[in-house]
């Protein structure tokens, strides 16, 4: 017990400063999640106006339906917002921080998801978001108090550009070959993994920034950045015509933390005074989360179904009654 004591003494790293990224953080979690929900009721709109699914990939048609849905634009403007209150929280806090904050989008979409198309989640369903929140808010706890800034130098940087370069590379092909017979879980996976990349680039683009350093990196960081978040919207997007929203945020909520989190840990040593037992527990929480996540893609009564194979019924989906 007094070792224990002797270690929270000393890995209480935060400046007190820093602890405002964490409610910057839950605002652009509340703003992300009614933008997916409103982004998901309008892709879904426009597949039933041109009969086509985005499952495989948006057509032009389906691009330019997108612009003219006024619930599709007033989410993609809600998640802009969201990015920049994440950016700002990023400011404000070390990576590994503000990343799992996420979550708290995965409850308030799960609420809002059930409301507007009336599918109450199963009990099983229900444990698996509750490992999700569990397992993410309790590594977010031990972070806050194990995390602290380290310098992005340019030899981290780089290190991490090649291996984002390498996971880019491996996604497109992986689009390429799979997406006519994809489901929800592997664009998930992808926007999650793209824009843990993001997150990354963000806070080393906003610490060389404030240092005044604007050299040929901190402009590849840049594009690399629009890169990923592109890619990754439309991986978004074809979620959303496999998956419920709730399940897209869940995945997106956990993924990208842990990418971001494994980055700033090994890469940029932002845990490097944490003791053993806070490492141990970020690998069981983190374990349990992804658990959560391979739970609710398997057990949400809307994984999979195509809302062109869906009865409707004015804005709620009705699901088939089984034989």
């Amino acid at each position: 017990m007094v070792v224990l004591a002797e270690d929270l003494s000393e890995i209480t790293t935060l400046d007190p400063k820093q602890f405002w990224g964490i409610p910057v953080a839950l605002v652009g979690a509340a703003l992300m999640s009614f933008g997916a929900q409103y982004q998901s009721r309008g892709l879904n709109k426009v597949e039933r106006l041109t009969g086509e699914s985005a499952g495989s990939g948006l057509s032009l048609r389906q691009v330019g339906g997108l612009l003219r849905r006024p619930s599709w634009v007033v989410g993609t403007v809600l998640l802009g917002l969201a990015v920049v209150f994440q950016i700002g929280a990023l400011a404000l806090s070390p990576l590994i921080v503000v990343q799992p904050i996420g979550v708290v989008a995965m409850v308030i979409t799960a609420v809002l998801n059930s409301r507007m198309s009336g599918v109450r989640l199963p009990k099983r369903a229900m444990v698996s978001l509750a490992m999700c929140v569990g397992g993410i808010v309790t590594f977010v706890t031990i972070a806050a108090f194990t995390a602290a800034d380290r310098p992005v130098t340019d030899q981290k940087l780089l290190t991490i550009l090649i291996i984002y370069a390498v996971v880019l590379t491996v996604t497109v092909v992986l689009f390429v070959m799979l997406r006519h017979r994809a489901v929800a879980l592997f664009y998930i996976v992808g926007a999650g993994v793209l824009y843990g990349f993001v997150a990354t680039f963000a806070k080393t683009v906003i610490g060389r920034v404030q240092q005044n350093e604007f050299d040929w990196l901190t402009w590849l960081c840049v594009a690399a950045l629009l890169i990923g978040a592109l890619l990754g919207m439309v991986f978004v997007q074809n979620a959303y015509s496999s998956g419920p929203p709730d399940l897209v945020i869940a995945g997106l909520t956990v993924i990208d933390p842990l990418v971001a989190i494994l980055i700033g840990i090994v890469v940029l040593q932002e845990a490097a005074n944490a003791p053993m037992w806070a490492i141990s527990s970020f690998i069981l929480t983190g374990i349990v989360a992804l658990i959560g996540v391979i739970g609710l893609a398997r057990f949400h009564p809307q994984t999979g179904r195509n809302v062109l194979e869906e009865p409707w019924t004015g804005n709620i989906r009705v699901p088939r009654a089984k034989s």
